[in-house]
């Protein structure tokens, strides 16, 4: 297993209005961090502040400038430190690497998913 290469797949398809936060999460976020919490609505994220609608995505996203013409666009997240549990626990399964096309897995980690997840388990040990 490869280490993350922040392709932002994850964020790009988890991250929008459906991410499901925790009361105690937006209780947080209320008390310490505001502008966070400006993003949420009736118990759910991410709303924008102005009209109130959904968003598409999360409004922390970040998209980093390439060093070149030829790399890879990089994502990065605004507010890592407090981003929402279910941002924390991803990835939490092999299948579910596969099945979203995550750039963190190789070929080998396809022909032994139990070894493959064991490899997960240990890297996600301190996001978890």
């Amino acid at each position: 297993m490869k280490a993350c290469n922040q392709c932002g797949k994850c964020c790009i398809k988890y991250g929008g209005a459906d991410l499901s936060v925790s009361k105690e999460e937006i209780t947080l976020w209320e008390l310490f961090e505001p502008e966070i919490f400006a993003y949420v609505k009736e118990g759910k994220v991410w709303f924008d502040p102005n009209t109130g609608e959904p968003m598409e995505q999360c409004p922390f996203l970040e998209v980093e400038k390439p060093a070149s013409a030829n790399s890879a666009i990089k994502y990065t997240c605004g507010i890592y430190l407090n981003r929402p549990e279910d941002c924390r626990h991803y990835p939490s399964l092999v299948s579910e690497m596969i099945r979203d096309e995550c750039e963190m897995i190789e070929i080998s980690d396809l022909n032994n998913p139990k070894r493959a997840q064991t490899k997960l388990d240990i890297l996600m040990q301190d996001d978890r």
